[in-house]
């Protein structure tokens, strides 16, 4: 059984991440490692066959896949003989050169994720070098796939894209929820109806899309067709600001990735 490796295992997205991989079984407790400044296991604790270490060296020399999930900030204090490991990095805006330099092998992934993770419904799109071979391929699609859904996208730069979709997107929704919120309230509705209602409209949406399965606008278009009160408040929306605001949201969390590994 392949020995895995989480650098940062016990912070939100890396715990979240191998809670994906152990309720799955992808991956056993007794092959799992993570590192960490305390040296425990954090969340992961109630799997007691787990090795942890402060020593990200020692992490990476028994470990077959190592994966690097610590804040951009630090990628440039890492330094690890990562041998013939694979190295998957879901660091925001450490590009590949630099994760080559970090582990010492040219067998890097980047790779992008979300807390979403722990419940098996994140996004985790990953590039890497077309020189990684068939049997590596099918290994790091098999463990990003234990946390949802995964793609094998064409170029670097489409992770910096996702990387400012990954993050950004939950908080745009939440923002959105609170504007339809705040709608309420003013309305007269009571906070806990008003909160109780937004939650749940907003949990019934997006499995709705999701089972769609289609293009987002197909979903507005029929709605729109409908010719109902739905079609009313999309069509007020479809001519105000929103999808400009929505893409300069996301060019600023572009550019934000962009910067934040240099």
């Amino acid at each position: 059984m392949t020995n895995v490796g989480i650098i940062g295992g016990t912070g939100q997205l890396g715990s979240a991440i191998a809670t994906a991989w152990l309720e799955t079984r992808t991956v056993l407790p007794e092959n799992l490692w993570v590192s960490n400044r305390s040296g425990g296991a954090g969340s992961l604790a109630k799997w007691e066959e787990i090795r942890s270490t402060t020593d990200p060296q020692q992490l990476a020399a028994n470990c077959d896949v190592i994966v690097l999930c610590v804040p951009p900030a630090e990628a440039n204090s890492l330094k690890l003989a990562a041998g013939d490991a694979i190295v998957i990095s879901v660091m925001a805006g450490v590009e590949l050169s630099d994760l080559m330099s970090i582990s010492g092998t040219n067998r890097v992934v980047r790779a992008m994720s979300s807390p979403a993770a722990a419940f098996q419904l994140a996004y985790s799109p990953w590039f890497a070098p077309h020189s990684l071979s068939e049997d590596d391929t099918a290994l790091v699609t098999r463990l990003l796939s234990a946390c949802g859904l995964t793609d094998r996208i064409p170029t670097e730069d489409q992770i910096d894209h996702f990387t400012a979709m990954t993050g950004p997107v939950p908080g745009f929704v939440a923002y959105f929820a609170d504007a339809v919120y705040e709608h309420a309230v003013k309305q007269g509705i009571a906070d806990h109806v008003a909160q109780r209602a937004v939650q749940q409209l907003f949990l019934a949406s997006s499995h709705v899309l999701a089972r769609e399965g289609g293009p987002p606008r197909e979903f507005v278009q029929e709605m729109i067709d409908y010719d109902g009160t739905t079609a009313a408040g999309l069509r007020a929306l479809d001519q105000g600001p929103l999808k400009e605001a929505v893409s300069e949201g996301l060019v600023a969390a572009y550019d934000r990735t962009r910067s934040i590994g240099k």
